[in-house]
């Protein structure tokens, strides 16, 4: 049987630190082995307990949580969970917590949302990215420029092609790395992040201020169209169709699929359907398996199919649940992801022989 895993709590509040200790405590293959009030201790507590996982508080004395989080991910990078009262007006401190290298950001409890549900859902991001693969990150300020790819002046021939992404921990970033190498010139994207409702819109809006194509939170009935990406709406799944010879999102309510909403599964499945061969369809880190199974009826489909390979993977999840299943065509380093999609507009990357039925 694996060993628990080793969980510090940081939280200036008393009562959030001894409630999270005993909820997180009852949960099998955790142990809490300590508790912060702030950062300073936090460090110390880190070097003496060797923590597997951090969840972290934003607004707390001496140093901040967020300036806190950047230090750790330059010097001494582990799993972090940001559990904050953050609110959709407060999106844009979660934006920066994930680009500084949060695992993910949860809300704590409020009207409707009480600390059985918030234990649950942390409960199974600690045992999730316990094996996550963090690396230190530079100072923002430190970071080259996005390096697009270049083409010359060739055109791409991106007429009733669909590129279809779903990603969950660690998609943030590997979405970033994606979208900012890619020219104007390039399909229609639709895409599915595991976010909670008001995250997706500033998220989409931070990528539109990196990337040369346009990036923005997908409505009901939206073209798509070349040189344009569409992430589907926290707490709404997105789903591809057909209006005439155009291709169109559908965004509506419903239940979970695979426990989440939006659900990669539902994506994929729609984009098997409607787009069939023209369709390309990748799969990136995450914990779980949403998309795996909708990922091989797009390979069924015909369309062409690629996985993020384990090493560049923060959570090797939902990739590694596509491959076992036979999806992927290619299982491929992020760095490499950005020219499959060139080349599969450009009519070089074509699916093999589909998966058998």
């Amino acid at each position: 049987m694996p060993d628990p895993v080793r969980v510090l709590i940081v939280d200036d509040s008393s009562i959030v630190r001894r409630v999270l200790t005993d909820e997180l405590g009852r949960q099998p293959g955790i142990a809490v082995v300590g508790a912060a009030p702030d950062p300073f201790v936090a460090r110390d507590k880190i070097l003496a307990l060797r923590p597997d996982v951090i969840t972290l508080d934003l607004e707390m004395p001496r140093l901040d949580g967020l300036s806190f989080l950047r230090r750790l991910m330059k010097f001494h990078p582990l799993p972090v969970i940001v559990v904050s009262s953050i609110t959709p007006k407060g999106c844009e401190t979660a934006m920066a917590c994930m680009e500084a290298g949060a695992i993910d950001v949860l809300c704590k409890p409020g009207e409707s949302y009480s600390i059985g549900d918030l234990a649950s859902q942390l409960g199974d991001i600690i045992r999730g990215s316990a094996r996550a693969k963090i690396r230190a990150r530079a100072q923002t300020s430190d970071a080259p420029p996005p390096r697009r790819l270049a083409l010359a002046d060739a055109m791409i021939q991106t007429t009733h092609k669909v590129v279809a992404i779903g990603s969950s921990t660690g998609g943030t970033e590997a979405l970033r790395t994606i979208l900012t190498a890619l020219p104007k010139q390039c399909p229609g994207i639709v895409m599915t992040q595991h976010m909670p409702e008001g995250f997706t819109g500033p998220f989409a809006s931070r990528l539109n201020t990196l990337c040369e194509i346009e990036v923005r939170e997908a409505r009901d009935n939206d073209w798509v169209t070349p040189g344009v990406a569409l992430l589907a709406p926290g707490n709404r799944h997105m789903r591809l169709a057909r209006d005439g010879a155009r291709y169109v999102v559908r965004v509506c309510d419903g239940p979970r699929v695979r426990r989440h909403k939006p659900s990669v599964e539902v994506l994929f499945e729609s984009v098997a359907q409607f787009a069939g061969p023209n369709a390309m369809g990748i799969i990136l880190t995450g914990m779980g398996d949403d998309g795996a199974d909708g990922l091989l009826t797009m390979r069924r489909a015909g369309a062409v199919t690629v996985a993020q390979d384990e090493a560049s993977c923060v959570v090797f999840g939902m990739p590694k649940e596509a491959i076992a299943r036979g999806a992927a065509m290619f299982e491929s380093p992020l760095s490499d992801i950005a020219r499959h999609i060139v080349d599969f507009a450009t009519g070089t990357l074509r699916a093999s022989r589909s998966a058998s039925a």
